[in-house]
């Protein structure tokens, strides 16, 4: 029994160097020999990343707020603009109609088989249908009887019919023409995307804004996200943020597309939050329209561990263009969480709970010595 006692005994001496030599290898996340003046010129060692460390107070809120009213301000304007009359183009279809003068009708309406009452099937049916009327050819021209060639490119269905009215005044008093375009072929957008029904939309009578694009896509998916809309002009892109525009007082009706334009719904997949450390449920969050703040990523993480967390160690690593920017919150400051709710994050961003010092400690011996630490405290604990 003695003997026993002594083991026990010696195993806590042996064991208490080890504890306080490992105390400086804890595993985990370390920032405390980072400061806010640390930058690149520092001496570091060959290939390793030397962050920036930010406290987060509220001086950084205003200038991040600042910044982040800056970045977006892309200038739209070329989108922008009123609703215009359909021109036409080379490519659409014309259905011209003179009153009192079936022969000048297009050659399908006019055909033989329709006037001797013979019955078509459904496919030659839909190809007549789509050939009768006047095909405006690759020089924005059309060939209508008496009239000639017509330049109708570019005009107006009104100003092509007045125009087709002069012409055939010359030879028939007093035309009435009836003139409208039968098929919209010249002018498409393509939608693409967080959208029910991707794919080309034709651009016809109806002005084409942002928002009737989306609808004649069938609208946005659940999974879209708003503030994420990208519009491809002549190779340039410009960033659509619905909810900002709303908020700002531009209606996105006011958008106009034009033929070529690719539209394009990001998803909420793509702007994600990585929430890890010490809180209760590690996870990747989605943003909410291109909106999160740190106070609701924690929230939605179940909060920082209260075994475990150490909330004054609270970090937002973010990647930017030169080198990694770790911005650090004490949560356990008066006015913290205010801050917190301040703090706006962004895509990619990484949030990192630390833990507290007496955490990494264990987790250190339990590592090296497994299974040892609790034995050599409960002889401790026996040996009085």
């Amino acid at each position: 029994m003695q003997l026993k006692t002594d083991l026990r005994k010696w195993s806590v001496i042996a064991v208490m160097p080890i504890l306080a030599a490992c105390s400086s290898v804890s595993p985990g996340m370390h920032y405390a020999g980072i400061t806010e003046s640390a930058s690149s010129t520092d001496e570091a060692p060959e290939g390793a990343i030397k962050p920036i460390l930010k406290p987060i107070t509220p001086q950084l809120l205003k200038a991040e707020k600042s910044l982040r009213e800056k970045q977006a301000t892309q200038d739209i304007s070329k989108l922008l603009g009123q609703a215009k009359a359909y021109n036409i183009e080379s490519g659409d279809v014309l259905s011209i109609v003179v009153w009192d003068h079936p022969e000048l009708a297009g050659p399908a309406i006019a055909g033989a088989p329709a006037a001797a009452g013979m019955v078509m099937d459904p496919a030659t049916q839909t190809a007549a249908t789509q050939s009768a009327g006047f095909v405006v050819d690759q020089d924005g021209i059309i060939q209508f009887p008496y009239a000639g060639a017509l330049k109708v490119a570019g005009l107006t269905q009104d100003q092509a019919r007045n125009l087709v009215t002069k012409k055939l005044a010359h030879y028939i008093r007093n035309p009435k023409v009836t003139l409208r375009v039968q098929s919209y072929r010249s002018k498409r957008v393509y939608i693409d995307g967080e959208v029910k029904s991707p794919g080309l939309q034709p651009i016809n009578d109806i002005p084409m804004t942002l928002m009737e694009a989306l609808n004649r896509a069938g609208g946005m998916l659940p999974t879209a996200d708003q503030s994420q809309i990208m519009i491809n002009r002549s190779g340039t892109n410009y960033h659509i943020n619905l909810p900002q525009l709303v908020q700002k007082g531009v209606n996105p009706s006011s958008i106009m597309l034009s033929s070529g334009d690719v539209v394009r719904v990001l998803s909420r997949d793509e702007s994600k939050i990585f929430v890890s450390g010490e809180v209760t449920q590690p996870r990747a969050l989605t943003m909410h329209n291109g909106r999160l703040s740190l106070n609701e990523a924690l929230g939605e993480s179940g909060g920082i561990n209260p075994l475990s967390g150490d909330a004054s160690q609270v970090y937002v690593i973010r990647k930017s263009a030169t080198e990694p920017i770790v911005y650090r919150l004490d949560a356990k400051a008066p006015g913290a969480l205010a801050m917190a709710e301040g703090f706006e994050l962004q895509p990619k961003d990484v949030v990192y709970v630390a833990a507290t010092p007496l955490t990494n400690w264990n987790r250190t011996i339990s590592q090296i010595l497994p299974g040892q630490l609790s034995g050599a405290v409960g002889a401790g604990a026996g040996y009085k």
